[in-house]
């Protein structure tokens, strides 16, 4: 079944966020997922929407979205993009 990560992402040092930006699609591209969108100019339809940037990427199961969230290489890589935003990602399980 089909998993969705859903990041909103506040970044307040561009400049430290490039190194985990710069970083992340090496590590990304060994575990199956597909980037959906990244985009920090959404179209607001209702509400509000506080975030710099917003990613959205598919995985094929929740395994292999875990496997890359957890993996050694992709937390050192995310701890530019911890001293350099605030978020909230989520998992969403697809149909």
């Amino acid at each position: 079944m089909t998993h969705y990560l859903v990041a909103r992402i506040n970044i307040n040092d561009r400049e430290e966020y490039l190194k985990y930006s710069d970083g992340f699609m090496e590590i990304f591209s060994q575990y199956d997922g597909k980037m959906l969108s990244v985009d920090e100019t959404p179209k607001l339809l209702e509400g509000e929407w506080t975030v710099s940037r917003t990613v959205l990427i598919a995985f094929p199961s929740e395994e292999s979205a875990m496997a890359w969230y957890h993996s050694e290489a992709y937390q050192t890589l995310a701890q530019h993009r911890f001293s350099s935003s605030d978020g909230d990602i989520v998992l969403l399980k697809g149909f």
